[in-house]
């Protein structure tokens, strides 16, 4: 695991002029460059750092560098590289025939003027899902600070889940099922690790016990189509934020029902979720179904 020193480079950022930020903030993500390479054309990465939730290159200076501190303080980036080692070695053991690719660790500082981050995703935003890369965004919360293991070790899930060898996300033919299994695994395999309530993905935990919601999602399970993820994994909110059509979800409401979907399927298989990386989300979803 390469972890970026993203502290010292963030703070090389906010103390230049902010002419020249921009051009330091792609410096910055240039390691993360490949993440993008199934994107059609030429990535700018500080484009992308925007659409990511990533902190203002103007506007929020003092705020910005009172969080760093505190993420500092919490020592975030050490506890991330601890943490990650320990969730590969509990994978590793699990199925001895795992092979962890090298993987580089982006952890970025939110921004918190952007509301529907800090409010309606409680300032935490994290992407395993493409192999040898993982990014966390976020907000220094005490909630997210006290969790940086469990939302690392979660979108370790992901990249190996989905890592050559593992299960296939063809963009033509995944389906919501797949995407709200994905989010259970990974949250039981936090949890697994890390207990309760801190292996629980924040925007989760308002709707894990709501029948109303569990069933709405199961409606959707066989949608395919990217576009249409949003609004069943995450939520009316986001989908809006980014162009989808609401389907009369809350936030998080997918991550919610994939939590219950893969603990059905655990009780009543008796794996746990490292043992389950591989697992068929048809075979999950009928655990309940």
């Amino acid at each position: 695991f390469t972890v970026l020193d993203t502290l010292t480079s963030m703070r090389g950022i906010l103390d230049a002029a902010p002419s020249a930020r921009p051009d330091l903030l792609r410096d910055m993500l240039a390691p993360t460059r490949d993440m993008y390479r199934y994107f059609p054309g030429e990535v700018d990465l500080a484009s992308m750092h925007r659409q990511s939730f990533g902190f203002p290159l103007e506007g929020a200076d003092p705020q910005l560098h009172n969080a760093l501190d505190g993420m500092a303080a919490a020592d975030v980036w050490r506890r991330a590289e601890s943490a990650l080692a320990g969730a590969a070695e509990v994978l590793a053991a699990a199925d001895p025939r795992l092979s962890v690719p090298d993987i580089t660790v982006l952890i970025v500082l939110g921004d918190p003027t952007d509301a529907h981050f800090m409010s309606e995703v409680r300032g935490t935003s994290g992407n395993g899902s493409v192999t040898g890369f993982i990014t966390i965004t976020l907000w220094p919360t005490r909630e997210n600070l006290d969790r940086i293991e469990a939302a690392v070790v979660h979108e370790l899930h992901h990249n190996l889940r989905y890592a050559p060898g593992g299960v296939v996300w063809n963009p033509m033919t995944v389906t919501v099922g797949e995407h709200v299994v994905s989010e259970g695994l990974a949250d039981a395999f936090a949890r697994q690790l890390y207990g309760t309530p801190r292996g629980y993905t924040p925007f989760a935990l308002d709707h894990l016990d709501d029948d109303g919601v569990f069933q709405k999602v199961l409606t959707g399970l066989d949608v395919t189509g990217m576009q249409e993820f949003a609004a069943w994994v995450l939520g009316d909110a986001t989908a809006r934020r980014f162009g989808g059509t609401p389907v009369g979800l809350p936030t998080g409401a997918g991550y919610a029902a994939g939590n219950r979907l893969v603990d059905t399927y655990l009780a009543a298989t008796g794996l746990t979720a490292a043992k389950a990386l591989h697992a068929d989300a048809d075979d999950i979803i009928a655990a309940t179904r």
